[in-house]
């Protein structure tokens, strides 16, 4: 099974991570989670999705759905709360790490890093300059971020030690001949780092269906050429 692991990271090291690497926009709203599934919007770029994630005993399962950016806008503001951040990728070599600096609800930094199976996480060693990690609590995860705000738990600290690895991370891709190009799926990453089984619908009032506002999506979908 897939699983993400999730790291804090010290704000100047992100800092410097934004100034050498490019990176993207991002901007998810979320509606109530049920039991078995949960939806959100996402926004990258001009490019909008609607994003459906089922729940189940072999895992979360995500469908997403290409929407216009005026249908994104008009769902953002039906959600019961919102993110924004920029999205930076750094190559590890033998993994990918994605940085994420939130602007909305307010400042943080988390790095983290997927994997396709639960043994190479396991076995995964983070380099000095990942701060604390954060994978299993879970008010760190971006629906709880979203909805619940930011997290209380401590700041990640930049240490000398932390500012030479990142460095060195930073110049052994620079000093690749051919970068690798980053694949771009037609879905949007994953939404958080695991899901919540509570159910959210009376603590927020809000009534919209998942698979109405889904069917509404695809509806509005533009039509192939």
């Amino acid at each position: 099974m897939s699983s993400t692991r999730v790291f804090l990271l010290a704000s100047g090291l992100a800092r410097l991570i934004e100034r050498e690497r490019a990176g993207k926009l991002v901007r998810q709203g979320y509606f109530p989670e049920h039991s078995t599934r949960s939806m959100h919007v996402q926004v990258t770029g001009d490019t909008g999705h609607l994003v459906l994630a089922s729940h189940s005993a072999n895992g979360p399962r995500e469908e997403a759905t290409e929407i216009s950016p005026a249908q994104a806008e008009a769902l953002l503001g039906l959600t019961a709360g919102q993110i924004e951040y920029l999205s930076i990728v750094v190559d590890l070599g033998d993994h990918v790490a994605v940085l994420q600096r939130f602007v909305t609800p307010g400042p943080l930094d988390l790095v983290s890093v997927a994997f396709k199976h639960d043994k190479e996480a396991g076995e995964f060693q983070p380099p000095a300059w990942f701060g604390p990690e954060v994978s299993a609590d879970p008010s760190y995860r971006l629906r709880a971020i979203a909805v619940d705000g930011l997290p209380s738990g401590p700041e990640g600290e930049a240490s000398n030690a932390a500012l030479h690895s990142l460095l060195d991370a930073l110049d052994h891709a620079d000093q690749e001949t051919e970068p690798h190009p980053i694949r771009q799926s037609r879905a949007p990453a994953s939404s958080g780092f695991a899901f919540d089984a509570e159910d959210e619908d009376e603590r927020y009032g809000l009534t919209i269906e998942d698979s109405v506002i889904r069917d509404l999506a695809r509806s509005l979908q533009p039509p192939r050429r």
